[in-house]
């Protein structure tokens, strides 16, 4: 996650994000077991990816100034 702007990152959480809202969809509509344990892998993905984005943010900030 090293050297990646904000834009970046923000565009694989948002890939992320969509990952999981599908796969909760398939476990809420329909039980997929399955789609459960995707949904989990994914949202512990993002969340990995919450300090990345605070630090190059706020790099991204003092540079522009």
């Amino acid at each position: 996650m090293e050297n990646k702007s904000t834009s970046e990152l923000f565009s694989e959480m948002e890939a992320l994000w969509n990952e999981f809202a599908t796969n909760h969809a398939k476990f809420s509509a329909k039980g997929v077991k399955a789609s459960a344990s995707r949904a989990r892998k994914a949202i512990n993905a993002l969340r990995k990816f919450s300090t990345p984005y605070k630090k190059v943010s706020v790099i991204e900030v003092k540079g522009a100034k």
